[in-house]
């Protein structure tokens, strides 16, 4: 059953970056992150109280709140990162990149979650590196322009490596906690950390100034975020961090589509070469 969960989030995961990316086009990505965070903890709490396990709080141990917190900060770092490069670059680059924390994600679990990585895995790591490599290709572009590329790549990379941060401190997070409620709290350490970087940046004045259309551009994709989150964090409670990250990840796939659908963004055929490798890479994982 985890596996349909894990499946389940990667189809909201993917639709997230397109909302996402409607809802940025002028208003800050920090603003962004931090009231699409406001949806998100507002959905998983629901499920918190629709499960009815807030009875639980008063049993989680100092060692799992440590991790749910350190988690949450992780996540709160990858999301500032991957929406400030959203709305620097190409969703059709930005998001392989995000995506590559997989690689990582499975070297951490060998090292502290013990999970073992096979051969077909440590095949699918080499398909999905070589696949990523091939879809970040670099346009040749004015010095001011490359300036703005760098910086995406920069945002893009260090998403990727807090979101394989937030898988591993995740799981172990959560090992003793119902997933709806270890969601629900860590969502609220990630709240708490985008409104500060707004307040630290000095842009909650611009809140007032976001549209109509984009603001609920960012609403439906902290929905989207919220139900990936409930069905990603599902499938980590009962199954292997290292064949269920995999799987989220298949939601390039969704992304790639819809940002061909809604934002004419094309691939190159080594991009489109890239795409297979990732999704074939994956794939490879799952084989026990």
């Amino acid at each position: 059953m985890w596996v349909v969960f894990a499946f389940g989030s990667a189809l909201f995961a993917g639709i997230t970056a397109i909302l996402a990316k409607c809802g940025i086009q002028k208003t800050d990505s920090n603003v962004a992150t931090a009231i699409r965070t406001i949806v998100v903890l507002l959905f998983s709490w629901l499920m918190v109280l629709l499960t009815g396990s807030q009875s639980q709080i008063g049993q989680i141990g100092r060692g799992t709140w440590l991790f749910l917190i350190l988690s949450g900060l992780a996540t709160g770092a990858s999301w500032l990162c991957y929406f400030r490069a959203l709305q620097l670059g190409d969703i059709n680059k930005v998001v392989p990149i995000d995506k590559s924390s997989v690689i990582l994600t499975i070297l951490l679990a060998f090292l502290f979650l013990r999970e073992e990585i096979s051969l077909a895995k440590a095949f699918g790591v080499v398909l999905i590196g070589t696949g990523t490599f091939l879809m970040i290709e670099k346009k040749k572009t004015d010095a001011s322009k490359q300036t703005k590329g760098n910086l995406w790549f920069f945002y893009g990379a260090c998403s990727a490596v807090f979101a394989s941060l937030t898988s591993i401190l995740g799981k172990v997070g959560i090992s003793g906690v119902e997933s709806n409620l270890g969601t629900a709290i860590r969502t609220a350490v990630v709240l708490l950390m985008a409104w500060m970087m707004v307040f630290v940046t000095g842009k909650q004045n611009t809140v007032k100034e976001i549209s109509k259309r984009e603001l609920g551009f960012i609403c439906l994709s902290g929905l989207a975020t919220g139900a990936s989150w409930l069905c990603y964090y599902r499938a980590l409670q009962d199954g292997l961090a290292s064949v269920v990250v995999p799987i989220d990840k298949l939601s390039i796939v969704v992304t790639i589509a819809f940002s061909w659908l809604v934002f004419h963004e094309r691939l190159s055929k080594k991009a489109g070469l890239g795409l297979v490798l990732i999704v074939a890479g994956t794939f490879v994982m799952l084989i026990p």
